[in-house]
């Protein structure tokens, strides 16, 4: 998961677009949170699911169970950097609609006050 390519095979999505988009039920969107389960007691975003990459081992083999490599999938972690390594390698499994959200939940927190900063 550590080498990548030379271009992004992910967007960049703003707090502010996500807000838009988790507002939209006409935008089908799935959601993956890679932070640790200790992070999520601290903060988290109804309708992400937690695939925490300390834990890769145990859910990557069985990766098209939890997510379907056709549809938009928004990646977020604390700040950024995990969620683009877990984009680059779902660009690897065939995904092709990602967006890593910029700021992470950090950023987010600030668009939205139920979430608590840490």
């Amino acid at each position: 998961m550590n080498s990548f390519p030379a271009s992004l095979p992910y967007q960049s999505l703003s707090v502010e677009e996500l807000v838009q988009w988790l507002a939209d039920p006409d935008r089908p969107v799935q959601l993956v949170d890679v932070r640790e389960p200790a992070e999520l007691a601290l903060a988290q975003v109804p309708g992400f699911i937690n695939l925490p990459l300390s834990q890769f081992d145990q859910w990557s083999d069985a990766i098209n169970q939890h997510l379907a490599a056709d549809r938009s999938t928004v990646v977020m972690c604390h700040h950024g950097v995990r969620s683009a390594q877990m984009c680059h390698w779902l660009s690897q499994q065939g995904f092709d609609q990602l967006y890593n959200l910029t700021g992470g939940i950090d950023a987010y927190a600030l668009v939205d006050p139920t979430v608590p900063r840490y």
